[in-house]
């Protein structure tokens, strides 16, 4: 198995969705389930890894090795405790921190200060900067169009390409371009203010 670049242009299913995927797997061993989750989640997990510090060639490995424990401990997950994708990735990131310790020659039973590790997320300033930015993109958003924010929540926050927007909202595809472009050229009015 490889892991190959992702596709946006795909659809794919909201993380209930997920959910399913894997309690099928860990039901039936349902291949054609894993094959949907390890094509949607293999290259998000490569991307999150090579983010996070992984050199690409050990971020294909380690996705790998993610996927396939996601396989066999599939009967571990419960939707009640999270989402599949947060299981998933956090499967992910506990395979990145044995291989940093594997690399760094430790023992699991050293002491090893963990605090000393590069944290997986952003620094403080830009945190900060990265929650003001958001707050600020909040509130442009809320001075859309309704139909404006419709597509743009479809497109980025569930991922769905254009012509899936178009079936779900019965509106031509160009209407949806039309309204992606006004909503996208609004927000960076908004923004600039």
């Amino acid at each position: 198995m490889t892991v190959v670049a992702l596709d946006t242009a795909r659809s794919s299913p909201p993380d209930e969705d997920w959910g399913a995927a894997l309690c099928a797997i860990a039901e039936q061993q349902d291949r054609a389930a894993f094959a949907r989750l390890f094509g949607h989640f293999a290259p998000r997990v490569k991307r999150y890894l090579m983010q996070a510090g992984s050199p690409e060639a050990q971020a294909e490995e380690l996705a790998q090795e993610a996927l396939a424990a996601v396989w066999r401990k599939a009967a571990l997950f419960d939707p009640a405790q999270a989402a599949a994708s947060t299981w998933i990735f956090s499967i992910a990131r506990h395979l990145r921190v044995d291989a940093l310790r594997r690399r760094a020659g430790l023992q699991a039973d050293e002491d090893f200060d963990f605090d000393a590790l590069a944290g997986d997320g952003p620094a403080a300033d830009d945190q900060l900067h990265a929650e003001q930015l958001a707050t600020r993109l909040r509130g442009a958003l809320a001075q859309l169009p309704r139909e404006q924010q419709q597509v743009l929540h479809l497109s980025y926050f569930d991922d769905e390409p254009h012509p899936r927007i178009a079936t779900l909202l019965g509106i031509p595809l160009g209407t949806v371009k039309s309204r992606m472009r006004l909503a996208v050229a609004q927000l960076r009015r908004l923004m600039d203010c």
